[in-house]
C-alpha cells in the first residue's frame, strides 16, 4: 500500500505552455474621416510596441503585447489604432534569464501575428488600405532592453 502512496513524478527541464491568446483592449480613431478619404494616399506611419508581464502566479504569466499604430496622411492624422493582445502562459523548469528570455521576447513573438491581424481587420473595416506591418525581431529588442538595463546599472567611471 505505501507504494500508491508516493506523489506523481514531477516532469524534468523546461515546460513551456500557451494557456490562453486573446484581445485585452482595441481601439481605432479616425479622426479627419470623412476628409481623409478625399486625400491622394501617402502613408506615414508610426509603430509603437510595449510589453508588460504580469504574474498570475509561480508557474503562470500574462503577458501583453501592446502595439500603437498612428498613420498620417499629408499632416493629418488618417487613423490611430491600438491593440493589446494578451496571453496567458505556463513557465516552469527554467532559471531566472531563460523565464525573462521567454517572457521578454519569445512570448511577444508569438503574440505578434494575432495582434498584426487585429490591427490590419480594424483599419480595412475602417475603409483604409491593408496595414501589413512587418515581422519584428523580439529577441534582437530583449538584448537590446538587457544591455540598457546593464548600462544603466554600471556607476560612471569618474575621471
Amino acid at each position: 500500500m505505501a507504494e500508491n502512496d508516493q506523489a506523481a513524478p514531477q516532469p524534468k527541464g523546461p515546460q513551456f505552455s500557451i494557456q490562453r491568446v486573446y484581445v485585452k483592449d482595441a481601439s481605432l480613431e479616425t479622426p479627419n474621416s470623412p476628409q481623409i478619404f478625399t486625400k491622394k494616399w501617402q502613408p506615414e506611419i508610426n509603430l509603437e510596441m510595449n510589453t508588460r508581464t504580469t504574474p498570475l502566479s509561480p508557474e503562470h504569466f500574462e503577458v501583453v503585447l501592446t502595439l500603437t499604430v498612428t498613420v498620417k496622411n499629408e499632416e493629418d492624422t488618417a487613423f490611430l489604432v491600438e491593440v493589446q493582445q494578451g496571453g496567458i502562459f505556463q513557465v516552469a523548469g527554467m532559471n531566472e534569464q531563460e523565464i525573462g528570455h521567454t517572457l521578454g521576447a519569445f512570448c511577444p513573438n508569438l503574440l505578434f501575428p494575432y495582434a498584426r491581424e487585429t490591427i490590419d481587420t480594424l483599419v480595412t473595416k475602417a475603409s483604409f488600405p491593408a496595414l501589413m506591418l512587418s515581422p519584428v525581431n523580439f529577441d534582437a529588442l530583449y538584448a537590446q532592453q538587457l544591455q540598457q538595463k546593464a548600462a544603466s546599472a554600471t556607476p560612471a567611471e569618474q575621471h
